[in-house]
């Protein structure tokens, strides 16, 4: 009987631990399985009542099984996508934006954005796309905002429908800025501006343009402009990345729905008038780390709705009068990091924060000359005129009469020395000496 207890006993304490191991094992095989399910690492968020899906820069080469369907903006920038296949977003019913730029398209099927009758922005820009028809963009009719640009784009027959869906008046921002890359006569040429009737002509007929002395004409040159050099993003608002791009200006044709605009870390020594005059919903420029030495007074012009400019190490000394004029909505101003000359030029910045006590400003310390380095601007302001000279004259006059009266002479030359005046006409003195 104790041999039967014990046998008994012996084969609960081997079952209990083949439970332990076997409970383990599910559950590491759960682990991996949720591992291998959300591998991306894509994160969902919700603003303003609307779900954003965010798998920007996680490697992937495709759409992965398993992401939430009632998003409606998908990011998926800065990955290694290289085809969409027909019905790649079918799914995705509620999706508003789709963001695909800086990937390795280069093939699209007529099918692949099947299902998408919401989305209103698609971007494709920064991708290696030759070829796409029209037939790509009929599952959505209330598509708005196409970016195109900086792709290889081949133009010839097969890109004709494309162009001509491009040309149309309505789609006005449809493909913006893309251009030609090949053939050689076409290379440069924007698709907006391209002869769309040229597409399919006989390649004969397809050569380069002949001047009046039947000489060829060089390929027309492509423009160094922003949507070729830097990044634009859409959402969750239009912004443009333009860091660290070795731009020796302020570039052409920036979007005009911008809302922030990144040109930090560039060589830029001088801002031009009206360098932003387009773009006019712009809230933040950042102009940080550049060799800003000088600011045209109309260089800000437009910009009603500005809300933080950072001008902060840079080579600025003072500002011209009138600079920030047109800043109305300004909340915040950085100027950090500037050899600010404190002399009678810095004036009129401290004159405009002064009338503006809801611009939050940082960095205005003096660096030159030496006896106000480092300090505050507006305390240097402050002493400029911390004593009037005429007190000072007045307290040490001499030679005063009997009565306590100075003399006319005297009186006279100290209000010369106050400084100009208006000019009020002449004026007749008799000057009358009493014993």
């Amino acid at each position: 009987m104790r041999l039967l207890c014990g046998l008994l006993l012996l084969c609960l304490v081997v079952w209990a631990a083949e439970a332990r191991k076997g409970g383990r094992a599910r559950r590491v095989r759960s682990r991996d399985h949720t591992t291998k399910r959300f591998a991306a690492d894509c994160k969902e968020t919700l603003v303003n009542g609307e779900k954003y899906f965010d798998c920007q820069e996680r490697h992937l080469t495709a759409v992965l099984l398993g992401w939430p369907e009632d998003i409606h903006h998908l990011l998926l920038a800065r990955n290694r996508i290289q085809v969409l296949r027909d019905n790649t977003f079918s799914h995705f019913r509620n999706l508003k934006s789709l963001d695909l730029q800086q990937n390795e398209i280069s093939r699209i099927d007529d099918g692949a954005f099947d299902g998408l009758s919401k989305l209103t922005t698609l971007l494709l820009q920064h991708n290696r796309l030759q070829v796409a028809s029209e037939g790509m963009l009929i599952p959505m009719p209330q598509l708005k905002y196409l970016r195109l640009h900086d792709n290889p784009w081949r133009c010839d027959c097969q890109l004709d429908s494309l162009v001509r869906f491009i040309q149309v008046p309505s789609n006005r921002n449809i493909g913006n800025y893309a251009r030609c890359a090949e053939p050689r006569e076409f290379s440069g040429r924007q698709l907006k501006k391209l002869d769309a009737e040229m597409l399919c002509s006989p390649e004969q007929e397809k050569e380069a343009i002949l001047d009046p002395e039947n000489q060829q004409l060089p390929a027309p040159q492509k423009k160094s402009d922003a949507t070729s050099l830097c990044h634009t993003y859409m959402h969750p608002v239009p912004r443009m990345d333009c860091r660290n791009r070795d731009l020796k200006t302020v570039p052409a044709d920036i979007p005009l729905d911008i809302v922030k605009l990144d040109l930090s870390r560039n060589t830029i020594k001088q801002l031009r008038q009206k360098e932003f005059v387009n773009v006019k919903e712009l809230k933040l420029l950042n102009l940080s780390g550049n060799s800003l030495e000088s600011i045209d007074t109309a260089a800000f012009t437009g910009l009603l709705y500005l809300g933080e400019l950072d001008l902060s190490n840079n080579s600025l000394r003072y500002f011209q009068y009138g600079v920030l004029e047109d800043l109305y909505f300004l909340k915040r101003l950085s100027l950090g990091d500037n050899p600010w000359i404190c002399d009678y030029n810095i004036h009129y910045l401290i004159y405009w924060l002064k009338h503006h006590p809801d611009v939050s400003h940082t960095g205005l310390v003096c660096s030159e000359p030496e006896e106000f380095r480092g300090w505050p601007v507006e305390n240097y302001v402050k002493t400029y005129n911390a004593e009037c000279p005429k007190d000072k004259q007045l307290g040490n006059l001499p030679d005063t009469d009997l009565a306590g009266n100075t003399p006319l002479e005297l009186t006279a030359e100290i209000d010369e020395e106050e400084g100009p005046r208006p000019y009020r006409g002449h004026k007749k003195f008799e000057i009358i000496r009493l014993n």
